[in-house]
């Protein structure tokens, strides 16, 4: 498990971190409506302090700033050092909003200082998650909530169904994640969720599903559409790490298969692709 989260730290300051940081105003706008669905479920109200975890580039945590207002705070983590640079860059003279690289399962953080635990999908990388929402149920005050979007099974989310289908034959199946390691996917179980945030000490537990379009490919003709949605597949996600390793031939016949998956699609000048998740919620007991 450490060599695991030392790698994965690796990764997210190093090739990761910079690649979503390159494409960083696409990626917040494919997720945009599944965040503003969870920043709905946090309900967060004027001069309330928040914990954004797994903030990324801070687009989550201005978000909640801007509800929060003047008398609230925010403070966003993320373990990729180019992410947290990037989020402080964009924040500018936001003094609601503070960014810390930190593991939020493992990281000293102030006890009972928040009363929201926050995050759009960032929760699905702890390497032992029952542990870290118990460490992190120890920064919410008594009655504080938790709300968080995360992804459903890898399955129902074509927008990683159909390229990663589009690998089979192609690329080995042990280069494929388990559905329960850490990753994007990992949460996708509601039953394994619910006992996660009851283990840690949390109660009220909801897990509600939330489905919505995923512009993932845009340009000045359809051809134009379906290569850009293919250069994402390629750069960031799931697919990128399964053909991390794979030699040049392969990955030139993967990416054939995954331009051929995504021109079956509809549309004109745009690639949009079914996306679902749940979105949580949970509280902290008063006693």
């Amino acid at each position: 498990m450490a060599e695991q989260r030392a790698d994965q730290i690796g990764d997210w300051s190093g090739k990761s971190g910079e690649r979503w940081v390159a494409n960083q105003a696409r990626l917040d706008a494919m997720v945009a409506v599944f965040g503003q669905a969870a920043l709905e479920a946090a309900a967060p109200a004027t001069g309330e302090r928040a914990l954004d975890i797994g903030c990324g580039a801070g687009a989550s945590s201005l978000a909640l700033a801007a509800r929060v207002g003047a008398g609230g705070q925010v403070l966003g983590v993320d373990i990729s050092e180019p992410l947290i640079g990037h989020a402080r860059s964009l924040a500018h003279q936001e003094t609601r909003v503070l960014f810390q690289v930190a593991d939020a399962s493992r990281a000293e953080l102030p006890e009972g200082a928040f009363d929201i635990l926050f995050s759009r999908f960032g929760v699905m990388f702890f390497d032992d998650p029952i542990a870290a929402f118990t460490h992190m149920r120890r920064a919410l005050r008594p009655g504080g909530r938790v709300a968080f979007v995360c992804w459903r099974a890898a399955a129902e989310n074509d927008w990683v169904r159909l390229p990663m289908g589009a690998l089979k034959g192609i690329v080995p199946p042990n280069s494929l994640p388990d559905s329960e390691a850490p990753g994007p996917f990992s949460f996708g179980d509601p039953a394994r969720v619910a006992q996660i945030l009851s283990s840690a000490g949390f109660t009220d537990i909801a897990i509600v599903p939330f489905d919505a379009a995923v512009p993932f490919g845009e340009g000045g003709t359809r051809d134009a559409a379906v290569d850009d949605a293919v250069k994402m597949t390629l750069e960031v996600g799931p697919l990128s790490s399964a053909l991390a390793d794979q030699p040049d031939d392969i990955r030139a016949r993967a990416s054939a298969a995954v331009r051929a998956a995504f021109a079956e699609l509809a549309g004109e000048r745009s690639v949009t692709i079914s996306g679902a998740a749940w979105i949580v919620t949970a509280r902290n007991p008063v006693s």
